[in-house]
């Protein structure tokens, strides 16, 4: 009994140790006071205190809301081996499940076998979009970095040439987490435009 639980804390412990490469990935989003960009860790922190905070605003009453939660903490750790794909890059989108599938395998497949399936189950089930829990913690994802970069004065959308039609096509599945918070966005990229953050 002992040895297999030292086992299982070895697989757990490796885990652990390779999610430290999370804090690694940077993302394209900056951070408020723009001193850099973030990276996934931090993402995927201020996601999970989002959902936490925004709850009220989904648009199911039974929310499974620590389900969502885990959802959020997990749903970029394939990024360590398929890297961040940028949201508006069309050609590192299309084999952007597929290079994730893989990690997924490798990295879930780290821990004992129970835990690491229902991790990646768990990841499958946010990118399907499917499930109540999947289609907020959604909607939570495709908020945040519109909020950051409405607060940065659109300094990452000028960059990369992004437009408010853009936006709209891109983050419009948010409608299916939470209605309110999709009309709160849509002000934001509204008011953009109008401060000439965004073009339209």
């Amino acid at each position: 009994m002992k040895t297999e639980k030292l086992e299982r804390f070895k697989k757990q412990l490796d885990f652990i140790t390779e999610l430290d490469k999370v804090k690694k990935i940077i993302r394209q989003t900056l951070l408020l006071d723009q001193s850099k960009q973030e990276n996934d860790a931090e993402h995927s922190w201020h996601m999970a205190m989002a959902i936490i905070v925004f709850q009220e605003f989904s648009n199911f009453r039974d929310l499974d809301l620590l389900k969502t939660i885990k959802m959020a903490l997990i749903h970029d750790v394939v990024e360590i081996d398929a890297g961040d794909t940028f949201a508006y890059d069309s050609k590192g989108n299309a084999d952007k499940f597929e290079r994730e599938k893989i990690s997924a395998a490798r990295i879930y497949g780290l821990l004992p076998d129970e835990m690491g399936m229902e991790l990646k189950e768990l990841w499958l089930e946010f990118e399907k979009g499917e499930t109540p829990e999947a289609k907020f913690a959604g909607a939570i994802d495709k908020f945040m970095p519109m909020l950051h970069n409405y607060k940065t004065k659109g300094k990452q959308w000028q960059k990369h040439g992004v437009t408010a039609q853009m936006v709209e096509n891109r983050n419009k599945p948010m409608i299916e987490g939470s209605v309110f918070l999709w009309d709160r966005i849509m002000e934001l990229v509204n008011d953009a435009v109008a401060k000439g953050y965004l073009k339209e």
